[in-house]
């Protein structure tokens, strides 16, 4: 049931990519309506999921409609499936991410897609003073094996206020401390892929459970939430 929804998500998305007008998909919503509701069911499992080894208060499944109004890009429709899951806060810091999308496209991410100001310099600062301990778990063989490194935005040289020649320059310098793990269609479609995602998302946990310390005390370790 699980493969054969993504199946049928997948041969969808793969015709609205030939037909992303209005026309063709209005009169196709009545399947898009149907695929919709049964790829949200399978989100709805994976949030199963991620609720055994962690808490998650929010899933968020976003609509298939794009804001063009400031896009170079006036086509009206998303080609892909997109959900993110958000961790309990204030305790709990950090998100998933579902992506769904033909061509090989698909992808599962994690970490922090838009830390606040307070809360990325927070993150640098932490950096600044130490950084063994988010080197030891990034560098960690499962959780390298399984996600690689940080991908995501950075500043070119030094974030305001912090030195160039740091020797945890290559952390400090980033926006974003995202993970992203990409997969076939051929994976996607495999009976088995629930798993998949589930255990890749148990190998992060390390990771969310220090920088979930660090953004919820102060530099010296006294905690802001309690």
């Amino acid at each position: 049931m699980s493969s054969q929804t993504l199946k049928e998500a997948l041969e969808f998305l793969k015709k609205l990519e030939n037909n992303n007008n209005r026309d063709w998909f209005n009169n196709n919503k009545t399947e898009f309506k149907i695929i919709e509701k049964n790829t949200k069911a399978y989100y709805n499992k994976v949030l199963e999921n991620l609720n055994t080894h962690d808490s998650i208060d929010k899933l968020k499944l976003f609509r298939i409609y794009r804001d063009v109004r400031f896009s170079k890009n006036k086509l009206p429709y998303k080609t892909h499936f997109g959900g993110a899951f958000h961790r309990t806060k204030p305790k709990l810091r950090g998100g998933y991410y579902l992506h769904i999308q033909p061509n090989n496209e698909s992808f599962i991410a994690t970490g922090f897609w838009e830390p606040n100001a307070s809360d990325l310099m927070r993150i640098r600062k932490e950096f600044e003073i130490d950084d063994s301990e988010i080197r030891e778990i990034i560098n960690n063989k499962k959780l390298k094996t399984t996600w690689g490194g940080f991908v995501g935005d950075e500043v070119k040289t030094a974030p305001k206020g912090f030195s160039k020649d740091h020797k945890a320059i290559d952390l400090i310098k980033k926006k974003q401390y995202i993970f992203v793990k990409k997969f076939t269609d051929e994976t996607v479609l495999d009976g088995d892929f629930l798993n998949t995602i589930n255990n890749a998302f148990k190998t992060i946990r390390p990771y969310f459970d220090y920088m979930s310390s660090v953004l919820t005390t102060d530099l010296n370790g006294v905690s802001l939430i309690d």
